[in-house]
């Protein structure tokens, strides 16, 4: 893989989709839909689906392409993928609270290794460079010139007072119990894979996820951490979270700074 340029075309396409996204968000009112899993979906995630798609196909037309809105995309078997959410917190978007972000990443042997995040409505940028490190860009964000970035690195985590970040909209009482068995000493609430990043800059230093993701809700998120120093594990055995696992479902997962100390499953 040519890192150059994976991530000058997954930082592109990633403010082109969110150009598209913003103008429909900016509208009266849009459609929503449910999808066979009972999950929304807009016009919004099918225009930044079919602009990302394309041009990741005509940039790396050998590179396997996996992404939320494509079923068919579903059945890819291989080493390594793009993976996409193109539009990841969708009842944000319904919402209009601003918390959604557009997502691409690179697995490799089951590694995100490089990826993108950016809030369009929030105006944050967060992706890996060419050699993997975690930065973020300084805004206005064009999508043909490159702005000022700066490095991120997770912080040394107090375990007397932890900053945790949780989901705004798929909270419930096993994470809330979960979360309990810590010393927080500072507690926010966001949406989409943004929950990653504020990890991967030191704005918080944990983020438990006790419910069902895919994928593509993480990968990019995932990425962004893990070059800024920070960890995916599983839930269950504190093993680090795979990709391009059958179906392609998560396990429930703990994203962290190192040195938090995790306490053991109940049962």
């Amino acid at each position: 893989m040519e890192f150059d340029r994976l991530a000058r075309e997954m930082r592109r396409l990633a403010i082109e989709a969110g150009e598209a996204i913003l103008e429909i968000y900016g509208t009266e009112d849009f459609a929503v839909r449910a999808k066979a899993d009972e999950s929304p979906v807009t016009a919004a995630d099918e225009a930044a689906d079919a602009l990302i798609s394309k041009g990741l196909r005509e940039a790396f037309p050998d590179v396997a392409l996996v992404t939320e809105e494509q079923a068919a995309s579903h059945e890819v078997r291989a080493e390594s993928f793009l993976i996409v959410d193109p539009l990841d917190g969708t009842k944000e978007f319904v919402q209009r609270r601003g918390d959604f972000t557009v997502n691409i990443a690179y697995v490799e042997n089951g590694v995100p290794i490089r990826g993108v995040v950016y809030a369009p409505a929030k105006k944050r940028l967060f992706m890996t460079d060419a050699e993997g490190r975690t930065v973020e860009e300084e805004g206005p964000f064009d999508a043909a010139v490159p702005g000022a970035v700066r490095p991120l690195s997770v912080t040394v985590p107090d375990n007397g007072a932890l900053g945790v970040v949780a989901s705004k909209s798929h909270r419930d009482a096993a994470t809330d119990a979960y979360i309990g068995r810590y010393s927080v000493g500072d507690f926010k609430s966001a949406g989409s894979s943004l929950k990653f990043c504020l990890v991967a800059a030191g704005e918080a230093d944990f983020y438990p996820r006790l419910g069902r993701t895919m994928e593509w809700d993480t990968a990019a998120g995932h990425a962004v951490l893990a070059g800024a120093g920070g960890k995916v594990l599983r839930f269950d055995d504190h093993t680090p979270l795979s990709y391009g696992k059958p179906g392609f479902e998560n396990p429930f997962f703990l994203a962290l700074a190192p040195g938090v100390e995790l306490v053991a499953p109940e049962g």
